[in-house]
């Protein structure tokens, strides 16, 4: 009896610590920081890394509270024909997605973005996109294991292609499709994407300039922006990304205008 009393206080404090995505999201302190390796421009933050709607429709967040040139929220979203928009709540959209993933897009444009979360669901809001977008995020046993390992994993491990590799696996094992974690944007700049921690998305709805987008699905084929895989099922990632400096001049020139 005493051992299941024990038992049961440490369920309950496991519990209790147990940090929900919410609380991770707040802990990233907003700003510009510095890149993980040195001649690389980066982001810090979440999103829904990619959700594919039984209608055709594929909607994408990013929220990058930390960054090279300051904090910005995007909006990513695919019509039935393939047609590409993001939308920005930045004034500096050239220094936030559609400067990697721009040059595939139909449309890019400055929107407000609101997000809230609510007993373990996120609702994304926009007046100028007309959208509201909700998601409910989990993790399977295998997530909890997975992301209680992977950010403890060196960053050194990101830039060897073996090791991208294994996660890439295990990314299609979660229903992911072919993804790879590195490469070259549409921009030109060479990426790499380093999910810390990933969550499932199978429940969601969302309207965008009054249309009903569906219901989330696992799409036969991966989503493309340009020659870049979104996952094949909705996905919420928290984690860094880092990009190749293409143009130290241009860099510098973009970050001085972005922080004034």
């Amino acid at each position: 009896m005493e051992l299941g009393r024990r038992r049961a206080g440490h369920d309950l404090q496991l519990l209790i610590t147990m940090k929900s995505i919410e609380d991770r999201i707040a802990a990233i302190t907003p700003g510009v920081g510095e890149p993980p390796w040195p001649g690389y421009e980066y982001v810090r933050g979440w999103g829904v890394f990619g959700l594919p709607f039984d209608s055709g429709h594929v909607l994408a967040l990013r929220v990058f509270p930390q960054n090279s040139f300051g904090p910005y929220v995007t909006v990513w979203h695919r019509d039935p024909s393939g047609s590409w928009t993001i939308f920005v709540d930045n004034p500096h959209v050239e220094a936030a997605c559609p400067r990697y993933y721009g040059q595939a897009c139909d449309r890019v444009e400055e929107a407000d973005i609101a997000l809230k979360w609510h007993e373990g669901s996120l609702t994304v809001a926009s007046s100028a996109a007309q959208l509201n977008w909700t998601v409910t995020p989990h993790a399977t046993t295998f997530l909890r294991a997975m992301n209680a390992v992977a950010p403890r994993m060196p960053l050194w491990t990101w830039r060897t292609k073996s090791l991208r590799r294994a996660r890439e696996l295990v990314a299609k094992r979660l229903g992911m499709g072919e993804l790879e974690m590195a490469g070259v944007m549409p921009s030109g700049h060479y990426g790499i994407l380093m999910p810390e921690r990933m969550y499932l998305i199978d429940e969601s709805s969302a309207t965008l300039e009054g249309v009903d987008l569906g219901q989330p699905t696992k799409a036969a084929q991966n989503p493309m922006i340009g020659d870049v895989a979104l996952p094949a099922r909705g996905i919420m990632a928290m984690g860094q990304a880092a990009w190749e400096i293409r143009d130290q001049a241009e860099f510098d020139a973009l970050r001085a205008t972005a922080l004034t």
